[in-house]
Formats: structure tokens, sequence, C-alpha cells
């Protein structure tokens, strides 16, 4: 009877660290938008998105390295065939440019705005 009381204690425990950690990551409640990268031009689900938290997911069709910045965050290079995530927290309407920094990509077109309301 004491071995069944640990068991369930323990998963008691560790379902409160899990739903603790969501809140904590910013992710419980986020909007998600997905973002297509090639060259050299991304493509976005969504133009426009409501205050909050955003998790964008980050995919790369090219045949180049690329990235995605957007409010002062940025992913690390993501390979041709991989995918990021990049969870932003907009506070403030307004529009916010992207771009991707590796040299050459932006001025080649990879950039574009997102409307925040």
């Amino acid at each position: 009877m004491k071995k069944i009381r640990y068991v369930a204690a323990g998963a008691v425990a560790a379902a409160l660290v899990a739903a603790q950690a969501l809140p904590a990551l910013g992710q419980a409640n986020a909007a998600s938008d997905v973002v297509t990268a090639k060259e050299f031009s991304f493509k976005v689900s969504k133009r426009t998105v409501s205050k909050g938290t955003v998790v964008f997911t980050v995919k790369n069709t090219g045949t180049l390295p690329h990235d995605f910045k957007i409010a002062g965050k940025k992913t690390a290079q993501i390979a041709p065939g991989a995918t990021k995530k990049l969870a932003v927290k907009f506070a403030k309407a307004g529009r916010y440019a992207y771009t991707c920094t590796v040299p050459g990509h932006a001025s080649s077109g990879m950039k574009g705005s997102l409307t925040v309301r």
C-alpha cells in the first residue's frame, strides 16, 4: 500500500512541475506563426497577430542556411531542411520588422514586417 502512495505522490509532483514550467516558458497561451524561409524570401502564415507571446516555427525549405530575427530576438542559423522555434513576447501594438541576418540575404529580399494589434 505504501508503494502505491509513493508512486501516486511522484506522479502528482511531476504533473505540478510540468504545469509550472509552461508559464515560465511564456508559451502556455502563446499564438503560433509558421515562417517558411528560402532563397531569398520569407512566407509568414499570419501577417497580423495579437499582443502577447508568439511562437514562430521557422522552416528552412531553401538550399542555404538562414535565420529569423524579429523584435531583438533571433534564431540560430537554420540548416536547409531544418526547423527552429522562436518565442517572442510582444507587449505593444505596432509593426515589427523581421529579417534574415546572414550577410546579403536581407538585401536580396529576406525581410518583411509583422503587425501586432
